[in-house]
């Protein structure tokens, strides 16, 4: 993991089209805020664990259908 200190008003780049800004800063908590194309999904990462697990329950559910059509 790549550690950098910024202040407020001050970026991080990714690549070439996602830009990362400090946005503000009151005591532990820091308001990010993050520019890039549309076609770039962006979530928290609490949220991004919940769309990942979800779609592996669907997967599992899907096999479950599957093998319920053959029995048929």
């Amino acid at each position: 993991m790549l550690a950098l200190s910024r202040k407020i008003n001050e970026s991080i780049m990714l690549g070439n089209d996602i830009e990362i800004t400090i946005l503000d800063i009151k005591g532990d908590q820091v308001k990010v805020g993050i520019g890039a194309p549309r076609t770039v999904p962006i979530y928290r990462k609490e949220i991004y664990k919940q769309i990942q697990e979800s779609n592996k329950e669907a997967m599992q559910s899907e096999a479950s259908v599957d093998d319920l059509k053959k029995l048929l």
